[in-house]
């Protein structure tokens, strides 16, 4: 239920959708799911061996590569990256969620000032917008923008000071979200019933009145008619296996820490089944619903394109679901409060598994620390970061974190991971440790997978894209040239973790000669393997009757190839 609550989240709701919408709708459909099967379910199934495996974190579990240890750091920044906004994503939806509760919620109708303006909930004497002959806004859009987060056209000139609400909102998230994690891992997972289930009561019930909305099928054809020309466009693959780690929350941690709570002999194959497919169901069910909402309001609009219908970008959601309930016709307040609800549940589940990884991490490098107060100074430090996100400048820099910090610096280190643990490791003594443990034979798909596809696409469209990087923007206006440089930085100082770590451990660890310890750190310590002693015995058992069962079978098949050869000498002399 953990990894459900942690995968089927904000990655799902309120990222897939936008990228799916800048990318094409269906022309990013089929690169999404065909990066599911040979990239993101590959590596959810690969994180949760090891953790179950060896009972690790993220950064302990490197025990199989010590020279690799900079990846689990690495990884642990991003996560800090992507927990700092999200955490600003659950105070809008609790922004939504207390203005919801107003005899008319206040994104439905239009202000004084508000020019080419269209209500998001038509009334006989409003614009007609057939009659328009420029481009209307909608309300729910106007309202985001010119209300909630008082959005700043540039931020050349600064990004100026937090809003009251949302910062008094991001404080109570962080209070929330601090008390379901303090009691630790397995307190927080009996939050995750309820975290990973009442979602989905209320996102069906958005679905079925997305679909009844008028103009709501070309929407949704949009979504899902492929365009196989984008299939030859790697910038939509590299979106695609970017989407799929946020939405599996694959190379970030969380599910290598939940997966080290498990029992050793847990059906975990089961797991990674169950929760890639819910995720995928997920993103396809929020997907048909924000296109399906696209197409009225490009309907109500007047516009032909779906593409122009709204400002692209991380607000997506907050425009398009609330523009939605607005046209509910029996107490749209309710289901606004119980959707954004829905939105706040989804957040902290998500936060509550990025912020515990965090938490395990700095409480196994310091086993004297309480779990607890870590918890609480991390909490705060979340806190003072999300502020920077509820300026008027914020989703500015929302979306310059989640592309340097929360897209390239994962990307480049679940390459990492990859190489690490199937190429340096081995793909067969990581197949026998998986055998040993799940009793049950690696089939050709995963080693595939693991082996090659997987490590060789994401190489590829990782190297094109940079490569091909282009300069930022956002609503089509270019960052500055020193909010690029930032970026640049958040960027290095998660990739520079590899190498300095793997230095330290050298270092710490030299031996002889350079070459022999640098040899000796790519192979696995003497801490990797099975936690329990018991287990860790057998292992040892196992292996070695691995080990001497191949050396027989090779040592015979070596007689046999000379037998073969002194026979067909033999034959050939008479």
């Amino acid at each position: 239920m953990s990894c459900i609550s942690m995968s089927v989240g904000l990655g799902n709701i309120w990222r897939f959708p936008f990228t799916a919408y800048e990318n094409g709708g269906g022309a990013f459909l089929i690169p999404y799911l065909v990066v599911l099967f040979l990239i993101g379910k590959p590596m959810y199934y690969l994180e949760m061996i090891m953790g179950q495996f060896t009972s690790k974190g993220s950064v302990k579990i490197w025990s199989i590569c010590p020279s690799f240890l900079g990846v689990g750091y690495g990884q642990a920044f991003g996560t800090i990256c992507i927990i700092t906004y999200y955490s600003s994503l659950i105070a809008l939806t609790l922004y939504y969620m207390v203005v919801s509760c107003q005899a008319v919620l206040p994104w439905t109708y239009c202000r004084e000032g508000w020019q080419d303006c269209v209500d998001s909930m038509p009334k006989e004497d409003s614009l007609v917008a057939s009659n328009a002959s420029h481009k209307l806004t909608s309300s729910s859009e106007l309202y985001f923008t010119e209300i909630v987060s008082k959005e700043k056209t540039q931020i050349i000139d600064g990004l100026g000071w937090p809003d009251l609400y949302l910062t008094a909102s991001l404080f109570v998230s962080w209070i929330v979200i601090f008390f379901v994690i303090r009691q630790g891992v397995k307190s927080s997972g009996k939050a995750a019933y309820f975290l990973a289930l009442f979602p989905y009561v209320v996102l069906v019930a958005l679905l079925a009145r997305a679909v009844t909305l008028e103009g709501a099928v070309d929407g949704i054809l949009f979504f899902l008619k492929p365009d196989w020309g984008q299939l030859v466009d790697l910038k939509v693959w590299k979106e695609a296996v970017v989407q799929c780690f946020f939405s599996l929350a694959v190379g970030v941690g969380p599910i290598i820490m939940f997966s080290s709570y498990n029992r050793f002999d847990h059906p975990i194959y089961r797991d990674a089944m169950i929760v890639t497919s819910l995720d995928t169901v997920t993103s396809l069910l929020a997907g048909v619903t924000i296109f399906g909402i696209l197409g009225n309001l490009a309907h109500n609009l007047n516009i032909s394109d779906i593409k122009e219908v709204v400002q692209s970008g991380t607000a997506l959601a907050f425009i398009s679901y609330p523009d939605a309930i607005a046209k509910f016709q029996a107490v749209p307040q309710l289901f606004a409060v119980l959707f954004f609800f829905m939105l706040f549940v989804l957040g902290v589940g998500s936060i509550v598994a990025l912020q515990s990884t965090i938490v395990t991490i700095v409480c196994d490098q310091f086993k004297s620390f309480k779990y607890w107060a870590v918890a609480l100074v991390t909490s705060i430090c979340g806190f003072l970061l999300g502020l920077v996100y509820v300026t008027p400048g914020g989703q500015w820099i929302l979306n310059l974190v989640d592309f340097y910090g929360g897209t390239y610096v994962i990307f480049a280190l679940a390459i990492l991971e990859i190489v690490g643990i199937v190429w340096i490791y081995g793909l067969q003594n990581f197949c026998d440790d998986v055998e040993f443990m799940t009793h049950r034979k690696v089939s050709l798909y995963w080693r595939l997978c693991w082996s090659f596809l997987t490590p060789v696409m994401m190489l590829v469209i990782f190297i094109y894209s940079m490569v091909t990087t282009e300069p930022l923007t956002y609503k089509k206006i270019e960052y500055p040239e020193a909010a690029n440089a930032a970026g640049w930085i958040i960027f290095a100082i998660g990739v520079v973790q590899f190498p300095l770590w793997g230095f330290w451990y050298i270092k710490t660890n030299y031996k002889d000669t350079f070459c022999n310890t640098f040899k000796t750190s790519l192979r696995f310590s003497e801490a990797w393997g099975p936690k329990n002693p018991e287990i860790r015995a057998k292992w040892f058992a196992y292996k070695e009757a691995l080990a001497e069962e191949r050396q027989k079978k090779q040592s015979s098949s070596k007689l046999g190839f000379f037998k073969q050869k002194v026979y067909n000498l033999s034959n050939s002399s008479n």
